[in-house]
């Protein structure tokens, strides 16, 4: 599998406390010529990018430098999550995008590519070799499609963490999880104690795809999904698979998740605060959730959070070193833009996107970026413990999965976050998702 195997991708900027004396100096210039990086001094190009902390802070900060550097001008908007991804898909599909796509790579790069939406990067990138060095090796392999870029990194790198409120471990008498039989012991020791053992934004839907790809990799490895990304029929009732929609649905059952996870969001962040607020002991998240703790209650995250990798399940296949979720987030360019917008993005790419300044600040967030600079600044970091996790888990994995959201087509994701709505609601059954889902292939 290219995209799929070794570590290769979602993200969402997420803020720290320490953000603000990094972000409100913006972004330095790099020393990179406007000739050199494609920059000029007349175009505006636009871009889209992500609401809530601290990417709107980050990005707002480094547009607004990059503006300063006379190669151009960028004008951002910002969307929240869920309402970004559909106006972006319909905005690229009438060939009506910002000059640079926000995006996640793996199959909904692939669609944009493969209809002619986005650019070829690939002799672009080889020209700006220094530059592409600057980068880990990993993350660009969402972003390429049958050998050619289309995409660069950008963000953090984002493993999903199991996260965990010690407190109320402490207040239980109970350890943290390493096997799935301590977190379904852990499920009946949180509800007799009246507290809710897990936090779960499921009216976002990819939430709850996060615990199918850790069960579907713990049971049966990473060749389960890389077989329904092949394509081969009727992978999606392989039967590790069908076993993963069980232990989910006896987790709903067993009161595993917060009452009323139905109807919580992910995007203003309300399933982090269940969490730190101790209404409920543990969750599954993205890396990038530690920064919006961090920004929305410090003292929780300094003294009160844990966090580790998913455990291991008696007689799976899985590496327990396995990880899913985003090794990167991308920067595309339309094609549809005109040559003085392209070369205004990018310029951008080059000499806004990871300037020291820039690097600093992910790294005060809560999150690790996904340049090699990053590495020597992480051991100075208030953060470094998490950041350090963060680092060693994404790098040390033998398979980091991709969001299976992103990795697929945009119409096989919409189709599995509806059935993995109805799965985790038990409107239907293991059976009738697979059915549904093979209907996709």
């Amino acid at each position: 599998m290219t995209q799929l195997s070794g570590v290769t991708r979602r993200g969402f900027l997420v803020a720290g406390a320490g953000l603000a004396a990094a972000s409100v100096v913006g972004c330095s210039s790099t020393s990179t010529t406007a000739a050199a990086s494609g920059g000029t001094t007349a175009g505006k190009a636009t871009m889209w990018g992500l609401s809530g902390k601290p990417n709107e802070q980050i990005l707002t900060d480094c547009v607004a430098a990059f503006n300063k550097l006379g190669k151009g001008t960028v004008d951002v908007t910002f969307f929240q999550n869920d309402a970004y991804k559909q106006k972006i898909r319909t905005a690229v599909g009438a060939g009506e995008a910002p000059t640079l796509i926000y995006g996640w790579g793996g199959g909904i790069l692939k669609g944009y590519a493969d209809a002619g939406q986005v650019l070829d990067l690939t002799d672009w990138v080889k020209g700006h070799a220094a530059w592409k060095a600057t980068f880990f090796d990993s993350p660009w392999g969402a972003g390429t499609i049958n050998g050619k870029i289309f995409g660069v990194p950008t963000n953090n790198t984002q493993p999903i963490v199991m996260y965990y409120n010690k407190k109320l471990f402490d207040q239980v008498g109970a350890s943290l999880p390493t096997t799935w039989d301590d977190v379904m012991n852990l499920v009946s020791t949180f509800n007799s104690k009246g507290i809710a053992p897990f936090s779960l934004g499921g009216g976002s839907k990819w939430t709850s795809m996060m615990w199918l790809e850790y069960l579907f990799d713990r049971i049966g490895g990473p060749e389960v999904f890389n077989n329904i990304y092949a394509g081969k029929k009727g992978s999606w009732g392989d039967p590790s698979a069908l076993k993963a929609y069980k232990m989910v649905q006896d987790l709903v059952d067993a009161g595993g998740f917060i009452k009323g996870f139905m109807s919580i969001t992910a995007d203003s962040n309300a399933d982090q605060a269940l969490l730190y607020t101790g209404k409920a002991a543990m969750m599954l998240h993205g890396g990038w959730a530690y920064g919006g703790m961090k920004s929305a209650q410090a003292d929780f995250v300094k003294n009160n959070l844990a966090f580790g990798g998913f455990p291991s399940i008696s007689g799976g296949k899985g590496d327990a070193k396995n990880v899913v979720g985003n090794p990167a987030n991308y920067w595309s360019i339309s094609a549809k833009a005109s040559a003085a917008e392209q070369a205004v993005a990018k310029a951008w790419l080059v000499d806004g996107m990871f300037t020291d300044t820039v690097v600093d600040a992910f790294i005060a967030s809560g999150g690790v970026p996904v340049v090699k600079s990053a590495q020597t600044k992480i051991a100075s970091s208030a953060d470094k413990d998490f950041l350090t996790f963060v680092f060693n888990l994404a790098t040390a994995a033998p398979n980091f999965q991709q969001s299976w959201d992103q990795a697929l087509s945009a119409t096989q994701a919409e189709a599995l976050l509806n059935n993995i709505s109805q799965l985790f609601s038990k409107q239907i059954g293991p059976d009738q998702f697979a059915s549904n889902m093979n209907a996709t292939l």
